[in-house]
This record gives C-alpha cells, sequence and structure tokens, in this order.
C-alpha cells in the first residue's frame, strides 16, 4: 500500500500503516443534536465519507465510530427555550440529522454511540485522572483536568503552553487552579439532567465523552481520530491529555481534520448571519449537486460555497451522466491507466480534485469510443466510470433519473405531452408538434429525438 496521510499531528504527509494489518480503527467526532445541521456539518462529514469508503475500496477492514452528543449546555439550553424534555430536543433533531445524512449519501457509521448512554465510562476515566493526580475535585464540587501535569499538552494544535496561559481567559468567580484547567465532571445545577457520581449529581463535560466512547469501543489506541478544523483546539487537543494521562499510551496514530466552509468568503456562522442548514440547501439543489460540491475541492482545503460554485457542480455532473447515458450493459473493463491514476491521486492524501480530473478524462474516453463506433467497449469503460465514482459517493444514479429530477416535477405530465407530440408527428401535424415542444419548453423541458425514440430532461 502507498496511501500517504497529512497527520495534523506531525503537519506533515506519512505512509499509512495502521496499527493492526489491514484493520482501520476510525472515530469522528460527531455532531451536538440541538439544532439542523448545517453545510459546515456536511462538508466534515461528507470528507469523512470518501475517506471512509476510499479506505474499504482499497481493502481496508474498518471500524467506524461517529458519536452523537445528546447532553450539552445548548441541548440544555435549547430545552428550556422550548419547555421540554432535553432528551425530546435530542431525539428530534437525531433524526432529522439522519435524514439529511441519509440525503447526501453518506455510509452509516458501524457505531453511533450517544454520550448518556457512556457516563459510567467516563466516570472510571475521571476516576482514574485523579488517583493519577492529573485530576482534582474543585471547590465548587465540579472535577477539573489538571493541564501542566500532561507535559505534552499542545502538541496536536502545536501551541506553546505559556502563550496559552497568557490568553486564556480568567473569570472571577473561577475555581480552577490554573486558567488552563477543564472540566471533566459538572456538579448538577437547579432544573438540569443529572447523574449519580463519587462527586455528587452532575453531568459530563463536553471532552471527556470521546474519551470514553472511542476507548470502549475502539481499543485504548485508534488508527484515525477526525472531525472539523475547529476540534483541533480545544476538543481533540483536551481528548489526547486526559486519554493519554489514563491509558500512558498514544491515542491516536493519525489525526485528520476537514477545512473550514466558508459562505462567499466568510466563514459560516449565526452570528454573520450566513448560517445555512443542509435542508436549506436541498431545497435549492439536488443532493447529489450538493455532495458533488463538498467532494470536488481537497479536504483540508477551506470551502467557499456561492450560488456559482453550485451551478458549475450541476454542469460536471451533468458531463459525468451524459457519459452514462443510453450505454448497453457490459462488465468493467480492468488494468485501465485511469483506474491506476485515479488510486495514485486518492492515494495522495486523498486528493478529490485529482481523482475527479482523472475521471473527466474517463468520460471523455467513453465519448471518444463512442464516436468511433465501439459501444460495448464504451460500456465497459461506463462501468468503470460508475465504479469509481462510487468512492466519490457520486455517479450512482440512473442518468434519465438524475436529468430529469427537480422540485416540483410533473414527470407523468411531460410524458403524456411527449406522447401527444409523438402522435402529432406521426400525423404529420408540425404545427400541433411544435407547440407542444413550446409547452416543454416554457416547463424548462429539455427533449431529444434519437434512435432509441424520444427522452427528455430539465435545462440548466
Amino acid at each position: 500500500m502507498t496511501l500517504s496521510i497529512f497527520n495534523t499531528l506531525t503537519r506533515e504527509k506519512t505512509l499509512f500503516q495502521p496499527l493492526k494489518a489491514n484493520q482501520v480503527a476510525m472515530y469522528v467526532c460527531g455532531v451536538t443534536v440541538y439544532d439542523y445541521c448545517h453545510l459546515g456539518h456536511a462538508r466534515t462529514y461528507t470528507a469523512m465519507d470518501v475517506i471512509l469508503r476510499y479506505l474499504r475500496f482499497r481493502g481496508y477492514d474498518v471500524r467506524y465510530v461517529r458519536n452523537i452528543t445528546d447532553i450539552d449546555d445548548k441541548i440544555i439550553k435549547r430545552a428550556n427555550e422550548k419547555n421540554e424534555a432535553y432528551h425530546e430536543v435530542t431525539k428530534r433533531f437525531t433524526k432529522a440529522m439522519h435524514e439529511d445524512f441519509d440525503a447526501l449519501g453518506l455510509l452509516a457509521p458501524n457505531d453511533e454511540p450517544r454520550a448518556t448512554d457512556y457516563i459510567p465510562q467516563m466516570i472510571s476515566l475521571i476516576e482514574t485522572m485523579i488517583k493519577k493526580n492529573h485530576a482534582y475535585v474543585a471547590s465548587n464540587g465540579d472535577v477539573c483536568f489538571q493541564v501542566r501535569t500532561f507535559k505534552e499538552y499542545g502538541c496536536l494544535s502545536h501551541h506553546d503552553i505559556e502563550q496559552l496561559e497568557s490568553g486564556a481567559r480568567v473569570e472571577v468567580t473561577d475555581v480552577k487552579r490554573d486558567p488552563l484547567d477543564f472540566v471533566l465532571w459538572k456538579l448538577a445545577k437547579p432544573n438540569e439532567p443529572a447523574w449519580d457520581s463519587p462527586w455528587g449529581k452532575g453531568r459530563p463535560g463536553w471532552h471527556i465523552e470521546c474519551s470514553a466512547m472511542a476507548m470502549k469501543l475502539l481499543g485504548e489506541q485508534l488508527d484515525i481520530h477526525a472531525g472539523g478544523r475547529d476540534l483541533i483546539f480545544p476538543h481533540h487537543e483536551n481528548e489526547i491529555a486526559q486519554s493519554q494521562s489514563c491509558t500512558d499510551k498514544s491515542f491516536a496514530k493519525y489525526w485528520m481534520h476537514a477545512g473550514f466552509l466558508q459562505i462567499d468568503k466568510e466563514k459560516m456562522s449565526k452570528s454573520l448571519g450566513n448560517f445555512v442548514t443542509i435542508r436549506d440547501i436541498l431545497r435549492e439543489h439536488n443532493a447529489e449537486v450538493v455532495r458533488y460540491f463538498l467532494v470536488a475541492n481537497h479536504y483540508r482545503s477551506p470551502l467557499v460555497y456561492t450560488e456559482d460554485v453550485m451551478q458549475k457542480a450541476k454542469h460536471s455532473l451533468m458531463r459525468f451522466y451524459t457519459a452514462l447515458r443510453f450505454l448497453p450493459k457490459a462488465e468493467r473493463v480492468e488494468n485501465t491507466v485511469f483506474e491506476k491514476k485515479f488510486i495514485e491521486a486518492m492515494d495522495d492524501d486523498f486528493n478529490t480534485p485529482i481523482a475527479l480530473s482523472v475521471l473527466f478524462e474517463l468520460a471523455h474516453e467513453i465519448q471518444r469510443l463512442r464516436d468511433k463506433g465501439d459501444e460495448q467497449l464504451a460500456a465497459q469503460h461506463g462501468v468503470l466510470l460508475k465504479y469509481l465514482g462510487g468512492v466519490l459517493g457520486i455517479m450512482q444514479a440512473d442518468p434519465e433519473m438524475f436529468f430529469q429530477a427537480g422540485e416540483g416535477v410533473d414527470a407523468e405530465k411531460i410524458d403524456a405531452l411527449i406522447a401527444a407530440r409523438q402522435q402529432a408527428r406521426k400525423e404529420k401535424n408540425w404545427g400541433e408538434a411544435d407547440r407542444i415542444r413550446k409547452v416543454l419548453s416554457d416547463m424548462n423541458v429539455v427533449i431529444e429525438d434519437g434512435a432509441a425514440g424520444t427522452t427528455w430532461k430539465l435545462g440548466m
């Protein structure tokens, strides 16, 4: 294997060598389910989906874990605003998340643990940290991690601990021994969800949950730990500190992070008013067009959302589906230069832009073979195009379904109009045939007369 991965921990691309031959333990930090998922979530989890698909394509047995944070300050705040139980909030938005992720074609994880199901494991880790003098009970009853006891703190974010201290905000009521210390267990406040613990009723801090779930499901050492770039510090930095303080082992071999998504060159955020949910975007665009937009840039690069970019994504997919259209059944052609170049691109830290350029070359070859009259060889290359497209999660629809997909499209009415036009042509009633074509054109329907009959697709 020649797969290389950029490791945030080392800041360099290194050869991928899992801890166990051909097996990959992959943990991705999941969604805090208090609201609808936004386009930034789509960017991160689609990037991780492509990584998962490619690892499996290359023959690795991947156990993929993506957690759900179902207890958190934001969840409690939303529940109080809506005057409902916190678990009703999380149930509603978990369902919405699954709907959105399914629409984008994300593969389901092998395990999808919920934080509230792993409270005993979190308590056990905290007890270990206290026993090893890495954590303490503060005067207000919270349990805090003592950052300065972990000498490698800053190893992932490459922050100097002295600089972190000078920039740390100190609250007047802060009970932590050091401004850098972070909370592992929060003592219960009135009317908040709480669980029993050796330190009284309370709930876990955000960081501890991922260490507990990852270690329970995948073991003390992971191959890949991943998420959005915004998680590098403090979340993933704190995960390393608390996990390795408990086990004295390296927590994850490779740390991977997806780049930010921007709306018109500004980072998406609610405060800027440019917050776009996945379901907002799916009302405007075909789900596969959205997915293409998300995979067309390298996963580590910033991704800028504009309407112009979405139109380019649609045009690109149309080129692929045009190449796949009307091909006869065939077996996949093997040992081609196209597959070799595709693998070389993806082996280079999952370089999807280069991989897509190879797929465009392959689509061009299909058209060249068609023009030569070699329909069967064109079809064999078409099967290859669909096969490799599947690694990126695109080109899996029937081409006609893709071309005819759109909000409010009445396929039955269109088919009836086309049938009426064909009858008019048969009767040499050219005026009626032209009238029907004009009606279809006004409906944004493009009709194509060919040897196989009349087909239609939606215009741009």
